[in-house]
């Protein structure tokens, strides 16, 4: 019966691990899932308590690194906060619009991504009152940080995968 239900709760965050690149909380729904076997099955000691605080704290170190990339990608290309604010929703925005408008998986919502943070930013900053060049730097500040944002997401996705599915087949 473990068994079954390892493969299931695997299966389960596959999906949310593809969520991660639609810039999605899947991390933090394969923790949640993960927690939900983990209660319904404590008795039988599927998880342990170091297995579940380790994926909680992988999955907001990812937050917070996903985060602090696209903002200081912007920022170190000059831009202002409200433009680094700006581009993350734009980059979250753009992933929704990517996946739509280029149906390739996980291409079209990276790209969407990439382009929607780098016009927020782009926009914000002229808005402001800067110059085109220093918005254009601005704007491709924020697309290599939300780039970088989420390859690092997606590799904590991954970590965080792996150490779930270990402790599921070999507790």
């Amino acid at each position: 019966m473990d068994y079954v239900i390892a493969t299931i709760l695997i299966a389960i965050n596959t999906i949310c691990l593809g969520l991660v690149v639609l810039r999605l909380p899947g991390i933090w729904l394969m923790v949640l899932c993960t927690a939900l076997v983990a209660w319904a099955r404590w008795d039988d000691g599927m998880f342990s308590i170091w297995t579940l605080a380790a994926v909680l704290a992988l999955a907001a170190i990812s937050e917070a690194l996903e985060c602090a990339a696209g903002v200081v990608g912007t920022r170190k290309a000059g831009g202002s906060r409200r433009g680094a604010a700006v581009s993350i929703v734009g980059g979250i925005t753009g992933a929704i619009i990517g996946t739509i408008l280029i149906p390739v998986p996980v291409v079209g919502s990276v790209i969407g991504a990439i382009v929607g943070a780098a016009l927020g930013a782009w926009g914000t900053e002229l808005l402001i009152g800067r110059e085109m060049h220093e918005a254009v730097k601005s704007g491709a500040g924020a697309g290599a940080g939300t780039l970088a944002g989420v390859l690092i997401q997606m590799g904590f996705g991954i970590l965080v995968w792996v150490i779930i599915a270990v402790a599921a087949f070999w507790p």
